[in-house]
């Protein structure tokens, strides 16, 4: 029998093997990252779904047989949260669910375990939001049909993987890296989280153009160790940084900045990246994931800047359920206009 479950009905033990031991296996889909998102709610509403099943841990157990009976197991899940803009009119038309890193399944996963979950995943999301976006970081090319059975459409993304120990960096890089006489520090106190937020969130404001999470998010990140701030200085000022979290050998970038304009010689960003990466090598990690380099096809300064840090180019994608449709154009209408006006 399968059996979709919540919050309260997975066994911890289990949900933290089938992160650790599941390909698909990320740090945001682990007990860690809800229990962080779970103190965020000012911000997110936070979700956990789950899936059941009797098929015993063998690859090669034909799908007819569902195991011994008895033998219930988790076979995958799925940790994700439910987002808004937090002012005026944009709160009604930017409801999302956002599953970073894509679900977790059990690599013998059978199809009908997969079409439970992803069915419940709709089902229960499509109650509260507009879309539901699957940012993966992982391979799912043998699970594609099951998405589509449950209403997730494929859209083409791509990300960059860097093995830290031996992927080379361009020339440029490396002469960046030398010319900088900026210091890589780990953050030593909210302080410095909140100076470090003041450049990411210009970078954002200027730039990036998307919706950022509020400072105390990012300070309560540090409080309880869910993030690694590697901090650029110059002169005692924090100039840039990137915010890393890790698990499992990888380790994810998850945001990045640098007063690039105003320190051009030291060059701020640069540094972060390299300081992150350089983190990863020296805690044995065997990838750095850039979580996210843009569309193909399309220009994408960001992935200009990712691809000088030698690592492979890759295509995982992303899966897109849009629950209402009209509300989901009228709002990537109302996003696109917002950033031609800033």
């Amino acid at each position: 029998m399968i059996r979709i479950v919540t919050y309260n009905e997975i066994d911890r033990e289990e949900w933290k093997t089938l992160v650790q031991e599941s390909r698909t296996g990320t740090w945001f889909q682990s007990p860690e990252a809800y229990a962080f998102f779970a103190t965020q709610k000012d911000v997110m509403e936070p979700f956990v779904i789950g899936v059941t099943g009797y098929g015993l841990p063998v690859t090669d157990k034909p799908e007819s047989d569902p195991g011994a009976p008895g033998n219930e197991t988790l076979r995958g899940v799925c940790v994700g949260y439910v987002t808004k803009e937090r002012s005026g009119w944009k709160q009604f038309f930017t409801r999302r669910a956002i599953i970073t890193g894509g679900v977790c399944l059990a690599e013998n996963a059978t199809s009908k375990e997969t079409d439970a979950l992803l069915t419940a995943i709709r089902e229960q999301m499509s109650r509260k939001c507009i879309y539901i976006e699957m940012r993966n970081f992982e391979d799912y090319s043998k699970w594609k049909e099951a998405f589509e059975r449950a209403g997730f459409a494929y859209k083409r993304h791509l990300n960059f993987h860097v093995d830290p120990a031996t992927t080379p960096l361009s020339d440029n890089r490396k002469r960046q890296i030398k010319k900088s006489d900026a210091v890589i520090q780990p953050a030593k106190s909210e302080a410095e989280i909140r100076e470090w937020y003041q450049v990411l969130e210009n970078l954002y404001k200027t730039k990036v153009r998307t919706p950022l999470w509020p400072e105390e998010f990012f300070v309560e990140a540090y409080r309880q160790g869910v993030g690694k701030f590697m901090l650029v200085k110059h002169d005692g000022k924090v100039i840039g940084g990137t915010m890393i979290v890790a698990s499992t050998g990888c380790v994810y970038e998850w945001f990045e900045c640098g007063l690039n304009s105003e320190y051009k010689e030291q060059y701020p960003s640069v540094m972060a990246t390299y300081a992150g990466i350089q983190w990863a090598k020296e805690h044995g990690c065997a990838r750095y994931d850039m979580m996210g380099a843009g569309e193909p096809g399309v220009p994408y300064g960001v992935r200009d800047f990712k691809s000088e840090f030698g690592g492979k180019l890759v295509e995982h994608g992303r899966f897109l359920c849009v629950a209402k449709p009209l509300l989901y154009k009228i709002g990537a209408w109302g996003v696109k206009l917002l950033r031609k006006r800033i």
